[in-house]
This record gives structure tokens, sequence and C-alpha cells, in this order.
């Protein structure tokens, strides 16, 4: 039975040896710098009905930026100078 008990605790031992002597698991290697950050676009709202658009897809007018060509007009005759 001692016998047995010895065997027992001596194959513990290597078995704890042998599990220490394998390298650890490979970790990516930690970036110092954090990734680089997507820079959004500019969103305008139309002067007409108030929709927010990119900026490359608006429309210059005499009041603002506008959505379609039809906001646009529409803007101008209602606020035309006299």
């Amino acid at each position: 039975m001692k016998y047995l008990l010895l065997l027992i605790v001596l194959a513990l031992v290597f078995y704890m040896l042998g599990r220490k002597r394998q390298p650890p698991p490979a970790q990516p290697p930690a970036s110092s710098a954090p990734p680089p950050v997507s820079r959004g676009q500019t969103m305008v709202a139309c002067a007409h009905c108030g929709l927010h658009l990119p900026e490359q897809e608006s429309l210059p007018g005499r009041g603002g930026a506008f959505c379609s060509t039809e906001h646009r007009a529409a803007y101008e005759a209602a606020h035309a100078r006299p």
C-alpha cells in the first residue's frame, strides 16, 4: 500500500514537472499604438426640409445646402429678394 501511494505521488510530481517545461501558448504581440480611427463624413442639413445628408452629396444654394434641386428651387422661390 505504501509503494502504491509513493508511486502515485512520484507520477504526480513528474506530471507537474512535464507541464512546466512546455512553452506557454503564443500570444500575439501587443501593439503600443491604438488602431487608427476612421473619420466620418461631415453631415449637413437641407435648408428646406431638414434632412441630414453627407456634405459631398448636398447641392449648394443661396440659402445653404439642399438635398435636391426641387428643394433648392422651392427654398429660393420662397425666400426671393424683391
